[in-house]
């Protein structure tokens, strides 16, 4: 169900997903660990737990207040309305993605991690990678906007949520292994075509 990213549940990415906010998956990993042994990743849990139980166990991904903040009121407002995570999957995709981005701390990389991830719906997932990889390819794609790089991704690609997810995670692996920040673009498999390798071949 959640093919790449690693989670059990809805619930599960969610939280993965709030909490990797301006933090690394390392952190987040000891967070969510944290949170299983304290008995804290269902949505009864956290919507009971005193906030400082959630601080204390997400401590380790940064901005932990907020982000403990953001968890309860976010696991409380979607348990009094649809009972649980899950119950949103009687909505269309679109209508999803538009119940979650109403609440504060959920933008539109977060929303698509969850509908993407978490119900294994058709929403690309535009992420600083994709950002990096499509600039560097083409230096067109520098200027768009979020939702110019979502629509680009979603019209060229069939409409199966394991696509996506492959596709980003293809993504996400080449930037970590060559299209760094400083890049190693001489075994590239993209390089033929990439716009800022050959500018820099010419160069």
């Amino acid at each position: 169900m959640h093919e790449w990213w690693p989670a059990n549940s809805a619930l599960e990415v969610f939280v993965g997903a709030i909490l990797t906010q301006q933090s690394n998956w390392k952190n987040v990993e000891i967070a969510i660990s944290n949170l299983k042994r304290n008995k804290l990743l269902d949505m009864q849990s956290i919507c009971n737990a005193n906030i400082w139980q959630l601080e204390r166990s997400i401590r380790p991904c940064g901005f932990y207040r907020q982000k403990a903040r953001r968890l309860k009121s976010i696991c409380s407002a979607i348990d009094s309305e649809f009972g649980s995570f899950e119950g949103l999957l009687l909505y269309k995709t679109e209508k999803i993605r538009e119940i979650l981005l109403q609440y504060t701390g959920i933008g539109p990389e977060t929303a698509d991690d969850i509908v993407l991830y978490g119900f294994s719906r058709a929403s690309f997932v535009v992420d600083m990678y994709t950002k990096r990889v499509m600039s560097r390819l083409d230096s067109s794609f520098r200027e768009k906007s979020y939702y110019d790089l979502k629509a680009y991704f979603e019209s060229g690609l069939p409409n199966d949520p394991i696509i996506y997810k492959r596709m980003h995670a293809y993504i996400v692996e080449l930037s970590k292994t060559n299209c760094k920040a400083k890049p190693k673009c001489n075994n590239c498999p993209l390089n033929v075509i990439c716009e800022h390798h050959l500018f820099n071949q010419i160069n």
